[in-house]
């Protein structure tokens, strides 16, 4: 029988079950698709019921499966989700939508209280998001807007450690799910933001990710990890691989460039231009900024095929053609056509910009990729600390098959090597790799993080 780790990747979308062997390479994927429900308010939410059954269901098939010996087990989900349990341990609400919009007097009474919103968000560095984005004002939402469901809470678990504990019956909490956007974490004091035990919420000391907790399920003996927040999840792989600092490009809808290695405080400044603090496994500080990047370009793409009336993917044969791409650079000089005044002002471009001035397609869309790429090297810029000590630039996502933006990126950091990564399914691979150092029959081979174009 082959030893495996089983990852849950619990998306919002997609919920997947992946096998890893001791390579680390996925030998078994299956992927689901659940109905959502509607918490008591009529918000759309995801039921948990029907994933904690599939977890269930899933485990038991695979411990009487004669292929695979299951040796551990983690999950990897989504963040800003909290779980209120009773005093048995029992469920008291829907998993809550993160999207879910709540009065903002909720967040301004702590504001009010701690400093005033600018200094708040800077210590905690979470944005104000308006939203159940920020999971700490789900304690006090549910408390100020439910006090007859609260009064029950006894445990409160962010999402991944909930779904740790319907198999260990622990109440654990970990870095990742604390240190992203919660107002929970005082990241100048390194530990829970004061107002959390002033108003009266009790959370357990966070664990590191490598630990594990011992199960039995049908005689079967595994071990379970705390469970880690996806974003953070999909660092680990370059965490544990890499042997040079680097810069983590993740690129898709949006581009999340993420450095664990500037210390530096965050700034109200550097938060303004949408900059914010993590929290890695080993609970230190990540500092990311990040940029809407892929949504951008899918807009813009679409608006440009209907101009020259072109299939809509006929930007995949653009080619990096170094000599139009200079001639496209002196002609605009370091003008943002598209982006006028920068990235806020993405919806001025898209009622402002004259197609015209373009000789064709290709000139319109190598604009548009040079524009896009110098927002992405402001936002890089954005985690370079003053004594940066990076070497690398890891680009991972979509934006890393563009050989016009690799190029650009080359050409403005000749100091690092940028690397394009391929690495599949990263945060469910984070989190069979942050509790890997516990197997002593498992060995972590050498990881493939990188090619040099």
């Amino acid at each position: 029988m082959k030893q495996v780790v089983a990852v849950f990747d619990i998306g919002k979308t997609n919920k997947k079950l992946l096998l890893f062997d001791n390579g680390f390479k996925v030998v078994f994927q299956q992927e689901q698709k659940f109905q959502v429900i509607i918490d008591e308010d009529g918000f759309e939410c995801d039921d948990i019921d029907l994933i904690t059954n599939w977890i269930n269901q899933s485990l038991n098939d695979l411990i009487t499966n004669k292929e695979f010996e299951v040796v551990a087990v983690n999950f990897s989900t989504y963040g800003a989700s909290l779980m209120f349990l009773d005093e048995n341990g029992n469920r008291l609400t829907p998993v809550y939508n993160y999207l879910k919009e709540v009065s903002p007097y909720i967040s301004e009474i702590i504001f009010a209280e701690y400093g005033g919103k600018d200094e708040f968000c800077r210590k905690t560095a979470s944005p104000s998001l308006g939203m159940l984005l920020n999971s700490g004002i789900q304690m006090l939402w549910l408390n100020k807007e439910k006090p007859e469901v609260f009064k029950k809470v006894k445990s409160i678990l962010h999402f991944p450690q909930y779904l740790s504990y319907i198999l260990t019956n622990k109440i654990v909490s970990e870095p990742t799910s604390i240190g992203c956007h919660t107002f929970m974490w005082d990241f100048d004091r390194m530990d829970y933001h004061q107002w959390v035990t002033q108003k009266g919420f009790s959370l357990p000391e966070p664990i590191t990710n490598d630990v594990v907790l011992p199960i039995e399920i049908s005689g079967h003996k595994l071990l379970v990890g705390t469970g880690i927040h996806d974003s953070s999840a999909s660092l680990v792989p370059y965490l544990k691989g890499s042997s040079e600092k680097f810069i983590l490009v993740s690129t898709g809808t949006w581009c999340i460039n993420m450095n664990p290695f500037n210390k530096e405080p965050l700034t109200a400044a550097q938060m303004e231009k949408d900059c914010l603090c993590y929290l890695s496994p080993g609970k230190s500080q990540v500092k990311s900024s990040r940029l809407f990047m892929g949504h951008s370009h899918e807009v813009w793409a679409e608006k440009l095929a209907t101009f020259y009336h072109v299939e809509e993917n006929s930007y995949k044969k653009v080619k990096n053609d170094e000599v139009l791409v200079s001639k496209v650079m002196q002609k605009f000089n370091d003008s943002k056509v598209y982006f006028p005044h920068g990235k806020e002002s993405f919806n001025e471009g898209l009622n402002t910009v004259d197609l015209g001035i373009f000789e064709n397609y290709e000139e319109a869309y190598i604009k548009l990729i040079i524009d896009l790429t110098a927002l992405c090297i402001e936002a890089i810029g954005l985690v370079i600390s003053e004594n940066d000590e990076t070497k690398v630039l890891y680009i991972s996502g979509g934006f890393a098959r563009n050989e016009i933006f690799i190029q650009l990126l080359k050409t403005h950091f000749p100091n690092k090597r940028v690397l394009i990564s391929d690495i599949d399914n990263s945060s469910a691979l984070g989190a069979a790799l942050v509790i890997a150092d516990t197997f002593t029959n498992i060995n972590l081979m050498k990881l493939d993080l990188g090619i040099e174009e």
